[in-house]
């Protein structure tokens, strides 16, 4: 019975330093084009929302007008809801911002199934080749090739299987001469 107790309690420990993990993972997530997020404010039914951010990259909230989202963590914008809420039409808000669905990567070459798909957390490229269907016969396992945009600017580079995918990232997976 002991042992039982504290293989639980071993359980309970890693199960929920993963859910701090992903909550901190999802906390400094920058928001982009694509995203549906959705605003609550505790106690305040007419203050919340859900939407998608457009390509301008902005929300039209209520009492605050425009809010741009794009390139702000989910912390940050929950702080300057909170923050401009705060004194003229609330005492102490509590504002939470949840990811409904991240904005599309996109993967084609030689996969069975090239096109958009919704990112999750923690995606790597040998998940996106599965998301996509596998490869193709004609795939080389080892060359792909991952376009991202930094700040604005467009960037290549060669990824393992391993590497990290995120939200609005290109894959290409080239095809093998052997």
């Amino acid at each position: 019975m002991k042992r039982l107790l504290a293989n639980v309690a071993l359980i309970c420990f890693f199960v929920s330093f993963g859910v701090q993990a992903a909550t901190e993972t999802a906390k400094n997530y920058q928001m982009g084009a694509g995203d549906t997020i959705r605003i609550t404010v505790f106690g305040e039914e007419d203050l919340s929302l859900e939407t998608t951010l457009g390509e301008n990259g902005t929300v039209s909230y209520p009492y605050l007008g425009l809010l741009q989202a794009t390139g702000v963590s989910v912390a940050d914008f929950e702080k300057e809801i909170a923050d401009g809420l705060r004194g003229d039409y609330l005492i102490n808000p509590s504002v939470h911002v949840d990811i409904i669905e991240y904005r599309a990567f996109y993967i084609y070459g030689e996969v069975k199934s090239p096109g958009g798909y919704p990112y999750q957390p923690n995606l790597t490229v040998e998940r996106a080749v599965a998301l996509a269907g596998g490869f193709t016969q004609r795939a080389s396992k080892e060359k792909f090739e991952l376009s991202r945009k930094v700040d604005g600017v467009g960037q290549k580079s060669t990824v393992k299987l391993e590497d990290e995918v995120k939200p609005g990232d290109s894959i290409f997976v080239k095809d093998s001469f052997f």
